[in-house]
């Protein structure tokens, strides 16, 4: 029979962290993180994106459902031309 004790902690345990891949020894948090991509040419950056990182070895992973949202974004707007401007002139 379990505690109450326990049974909430495995309820509040998947929202404070995974076990990482990498070490198998820490544990990944979410973090806030600038995200970096190209798109059509250009370098997109995100201030403060989800990313799970890990307490112990530092390993990165940016959250899924946050990558896919924001390729969705991308990819329905219309394309926009810019002028270039030669880095010479």
């Amino acid at each position: 029979m379990e505690t109450q004790e326990n049974s909430t902690l495995k309820a509040v345990a998947p929202l404070s962290g995974y076990r990482c891949p990498e070490c198998a020894a820490g544990l990944r948090r979410l973090h806030y993180l600038p995200y970096f991509t190209w798109f059509r040419d250009q370098l997109i950056t995100v201030p403060n994106f989800p990313a799970w990182v890990c307490d112990i070895c530092g390993r990165r992973e940016y959250d899924t459902r946050a990558v896919s949202w924001l390729k969705t974004i991308l990819n329905t707007q219309k394309r926009q031309t810019f002028p270039r401007r030669s880095a010479y002139t």
